[in-house]
């Protein structure tokens, strides 16, 4: 009986076209071409994921040095204040409350200033 191949290939390359999916051209349409860029997606997704929270952290910081500037101080001597009077809040929710709760964020300027 006549043995036919390919079987493995065959679901390789679907599982290369399947990943393509956005790509267009030559990335779309040749296997070999799609796997190189699968590669290169799957590098950038890693890196970008990392990058991602560095982002976010620079525009907290920004938001925060904002608003602690329209309460008369500064990001440094703000974070410094917090740090000596022990209150643990991180940059995430700080910047939320400067741009959502600014009473509450100007409360949390008065109690480092003392």
């Amino acid at each position: 009986m006549r043995v036919k191949r390919g079987v493995t290939s065959h679901a390789k390359h679907n599982k290369i076209r399947k990943a393509t999916k956005g790509m267009t051209h030559s990335r779309r349409r040749s296997v070999r071409m799609g796997k190189q860029g699968v590669i290169k997606a799957m590098q950038y997704a890693y890196r970008d994921r990392r990058n991602h929270k560095r982002t976010f952290r620079a525009l907290w910081n920004a938001r925060i040095n904002a608003a602690a500037r329209e309460n008369g101080t500064t990001y440094s001597v703000l974070i410094n204040g917090l740090k000596k009077a022990n209150i643990s809040l991180d940059r995430k929710i700080l910047a939320e409350l400067a741009v959502n709760e600014p009473k509450t964020f100007t409360s949390i300027v008065k109690a480092t200033k003392i």
